[in-house]
Parts: C-alpha cells; structure tokens; sequence
C-alpha cells in the first residue's frame, strides 16, 4: 500500500469515526446559511465587522511579529503591511457600511476577473476539442452578469450582496458536510 493510499484510507477511517460531527457542523451552516441568505443585510454586516476584525488581529499580530524581528529583511514592507491590515480593519469595524461597499465593489471586480478567464478558458478547451465547453462559457458569462448587477445596483447591492453569496457558500458547504456524513454513516 503506497503512502497515498494509506493516508487515504486514515481520512476515510477517521470521517467514518466522526461522522456525526460532520453532519452537526453541516447542520449549523445550513441553518446559518438559511439566515443569511433571509435577513443579507445583517449577514452582510455581520460579514463586513469580522472581517475588519480579522485584518485588525492579523495585523496587530503582523506587526508585533515585525517590531519583534526589526533586523529582518523587508522590515518595512512587512511594517507596511501590518499598518494596513489594522488601518483597514479599523475601516470596516468603524464604519461596517462603507465598508460593505467596498467590499462588494471587490467582489465585482472578483467576478469580472473570474468572468473573463472561465470564458477564455472555455475558448480553449473548444479550440482543443474537449466537450461541454458551452457550459465553463455560460458560467463565465453569469459572472460578468452578476458583476453587471451588483455595480449598477450599487450602494443598494452592498446591503445584500456579501450576505446571500455568503449565505448560500454556507449552505452548498453545509450541505455537502451533511452528505459527506451521512454517507460516510451508511459505511459502517
């Protein structure tokens, strides 16, 4: 048995031992998700005010880290960057509102990015003879769209936006936990 496959059989071994933690965890998201995708503004809010904490901990972590190894080098551009993490945290956190707004100004930009590589992906693929081509095409063209949709419906969209796209991440993830487990149950 090679080490790959070893280390398959101990992951599979130990999601069979703990399969209804996964079916729990898959359980909350799911109803985390429900909510956000409900009530987005909350869920937008609530999104924006932890990742501002987030970038402030990381940050204050970063920069104690780089006060601590002064001799270092790139001193300050690792400063640099611990003063950003905090001052954009600090952003968020102050103001979640404006922040939500650049946030879902950066989640357009993400989806126009991802838009036009899955699309000239997909022109590949075609030129390459592969099939069902057509489908990484149209997902690249629902992004554009919905980057469309969120920057002519801004500030509106930032009220809603981060929290349904956030919302329904947790409850495709949660759902796939609670497969996951209930399958991995049905192996016993």
């Amino acid at each position: 048995m090679s080490m790959d496959q070893r280390a398959a059989a101990e992951v599979t071994k130990s999601i069979r031992a703990h399969w209804g933690l996964f079916v729990a965890e898959g359980c909350v998201l799911v109803v985390l998700g429900l909510l956000a995708v409900l009530v987005p503004p909350l869920a937008t809010l609530g999104f924006t005010i932890f990742l501002g904490w987030l970038f402030m901990v990381s940050g204050a972590m970063g920069l104690i880290a780089t006060l601590w190894a002064r001799q270092a080098p790139g001193f300050w551009w690792s400063l640099l960057s611990a003063v950003l993490a905090i001052a954009a945290g600090l952003v968020l956190v102050v103001s979640p509102t404006g922040g939500a707004v650049s946030l879902t100004l950066l989640l357009a930009m993400f989806f126009v990015i991802e838009g036009v590589a899955t699309m000239m992906y997909a022109l590949d693929q075609r030129q390459q003879l592969s099939g069902r081509w057509g489908w990484m095409l149209f997902s690249g063209i629902v992004d554009l769209a919905l980057a469309a949709m969120i920057v002519t419906g801004l500030p509106g969209t930032a009220t809603w936006a981060l929290g349904v796209l956030v919302g329904v991440n947790m409850l495709l993830g949660g759902t796939a936990l609670i497969a996951m487990g209930l399958h991995a149950r049905s192996l016993r």
